[in-house]
């Protein structure tokens, strides 16, 4: 506990103890006091050199609360800077249990980033899911409530694996640090599964587009942030170079450009273009190089900061209008042409135009994969650059702001709302103009240089054909319909089945506990207690039979003798005797038994 103090406090503790104050704080000191948990979380950052720090003993174990290094020091930093924004852009919701849950949700992540052993990185981990179910439940809906219950079962059986895991591990080594791990062995494996959970990898994804199109306005760009990019951090430090990974990432470029070209919900387009963008991180973790893993931390702080972008559009949107779906949106360019501004930064941005942060970060990976000379997966990453761009590039700002016009006439959203999203549209901006502030920070010396002849020709040749492709299925007619309509995912092949076997449980299991509870409650515990309730007197009446009788009377007599035992017994006026040979029979019976 003296490390904690001598060193200043954990980002992750500045979050998480702040959090409990907020509801203490009202109107303008409340806004101040949130502003100012992540500036404090970023002086530490910036002041504490590289090194272990922060230990706590915890049984045998020293638990490291701070290991400080390029590749935790820099998702630290894009942890702290969206949380500010993401506190900026909802400082106009009246709703603490969404500042208390979006603060410890943003620490569980920094605990997880600075974790130096496996308990912490453990206890962190959990927090971030408990945390982040509160800002899907904080929408108050019948359908966010049924969201956020799929969503904590999923990391409720994630963090088990996890937890599996590590404690096969530690049995195995005796050590908790965490660190670089081959993927073999049933510890290391239950690991990867518990993580890759939280990374939404096909087909344990369904939670993400299930979950985030259901929270709150500003929730969904906390959750957009954290899960995700703290599971590709931790694949980061364990599996790196881990093959499987390649082909993992490679798929989950792919899968979710379908669902997300038939999407009507805006929110869940983003959720499946958030899968896609994963993938590509996932994809460089597997390729494992210097360049890859590069590209992997660089692609994850871009995408953060274009991704909240996009959710703070759409979401600004949904505020002024409660709509997010392309069926009731359309033509908001007149009404809200800043926020369509702000809106088509973050497309670019994750179309990777040149000039915006996914130009510099996403051609990392796949350089990468052409330099080790994966060919098939280089094809597959650049059908997926296109992919991209025809569903997040172009749909989210077409039906959103243009398209056909719904006719609604809103407004631009609350000031702090604008402030946000300007912040993070200037900063999509600024890192594709000015690369080297963010490969200076990167965990490897960055020999990589973006803006080639080659490179930026090839990618605008990309971007036009996505264009010309999406212009021309439009106006033939063969663009996929904007239907209201739900689409079935992978969660079909286990929520149905699923449901049929609990419902076949609950009827067999409840129909066997009727049957127990007949036979042995009401029928043999009934046949029980009327024994008992007799079964002195009538013992003693029996033994007593098979004594010599004074006369040979046949009457009522062992019946009434029996009667007048079980009143002497209930009234404790049993003689002497009679209680003497009870005792003594007692005895025997133990003898006997034992």
């Amino acid at each position: 506990m003296i490390d904690l103090i001598t060193n200043g406090t954990p980002p992750a503790l500045i979050f998480i103890l702040g959090a409990i104050l907020i509801p203490f704080f009202k109107g303008k000191l409340k806004s101040a006091y949130m502003l100012l948990l992540p500036l404090i979380a970023m002086a530490v950052l910036l002041s504490v050199p590289e090194g272990e720090y922060w230990h706590v003993g915890f049984l045998d174990y020293q638990l490291i609360f701070g290991r400080v290094d390029k590749l935790s020091r820099v998702f630290g930093y894009i942890f702290v800077l969206i949380s500010f924004i993401s506190t900026i852009y909802a400082l106009n919701v009246k709703d603490d249990l969404q500042y208390v849950a979006g603060f410890c949700y943003a620490g569980g992540a920094l605990g997880v980033t600075f974790a130096g052993d496996f308990f912490t990185l453990y206890i962190f981990w959990e927090i971030m899911a408990v945390a982040s179910t509160f800002l899907i439940l904080a929408r108050r809906t019948s359908q966010s409530q049924k969201a956020a219950f799929r969503y904590i079962l999923f990391h409720i059986v994630g963090g088990l694996f996890l937890l599996a895991g590590i404690i096969i591990q530690i049995t195995k080594t005796g050590q908790i640090t965490f660190g670089f791990m081959e993927l073999q062995g049933i510890g290391a494996w239950l690991i990867f599964l518990g993580v890759a959970v939280n990374a939404a990898v096909p087909p344990l994804h369904p939670w993400l587009k299930d979950a985030y199109p259901e929270a709150t306005i500003a929730g969904a760009v906390f959750l957009s942030a954290f899960t995700t990019k703290s599971a590709v951090y931790v694949m980061i430090r364990i599996f790196p170079g881990a093959e499987v990974l390649i082909w993992i990432g490679a798929f989950m470029t792919i899968y979710p450009i379908f669902f997300a070209e038939i999407e009507n919900d805006m929110r869940r387009v983003l959720s499946y273009s958030l899968m896609n963008q994963v993938g590509f991180m996932l994809c460089g973790v597997g390729i494992g190089t210097q360049l890859a893993l590069n590209g992997t931390v660089s692609h994850a702080f871009a995408h953060i900061l274009y991704k909240a972008l996009l959710f703070m559009s759409v979401g600004s949107v949904m505020h002024v209008t409660g709509k997010s779906k392309a069926t009731d949106l359309g033509g908001m360019y007149k009404t809200m042409p800043l926020t369509c501004i702000f809106c088509l930064v973050g497309a670019l941005s994750i179309s990777a135009f040149p000039l915006t942060s996914g130009f510099i970060s996403k051609s990392m990976i796949i350089s990468a994969s052409g330099h080790e000379q994966f060919f098939i997966i280089w094809l597959i990453l650049q059908f997926a650059s296109a992919g991209v761009i025809a569903h997040a590039g172009i749909k989210v700002p077409f039906f959103t702001f243009f398209g056909h016009d719904s006719g609604r006439r809103a407004h631009e959203p609350p000031a702090n709302m604008m402030i946000a999203m300007g912040i993070a549209a200037f900063l999509c901006i600024f890192i594709g103009v000015c690369p080297q502030f963010l490969y200076n920070i990167l965990p490897y010396s960055v020999d990589y240089v973006p803006y080639t002849g080659a490179h930026v020709v090839g990618q605008l040749q990309l971007l036009m054909f996505a264009v010309l492709a999406f212009y021309f299925l439009l106006k033939s007619g063969r663009y996929p319909a904007e239907l209201r309509a739900i689409n079935i995912d992978t969660d079909w092949f286990y929520r149905k089945p699923l449901t049929v076997l609990v419902n076949l449980m609950g009827k067999f299991l409840n129909g066997l506990n009727a049957t127990m509870d007949l036979i042995l409650v009401q029928k043999f515990t009934g046949s029980v207690n009327a024994f008992a309730k007799h079964a002195t007197a009538s013992t003693i009446c029996f033994f007593l039979s098979f004594s010599p009788k004074k006369n040979e009377t046949k009457d009522t007599s062992n019946t009434s003798a029996s009667s007048r035992l079980e009143t002497a017994f209930a009234t404790g006026t049993t003689p002497i005797g009679i209680f003497a040979a009870c005792a003594g029979l007692m005895i025997v019976v133990l003898y006997l038994l034992v």
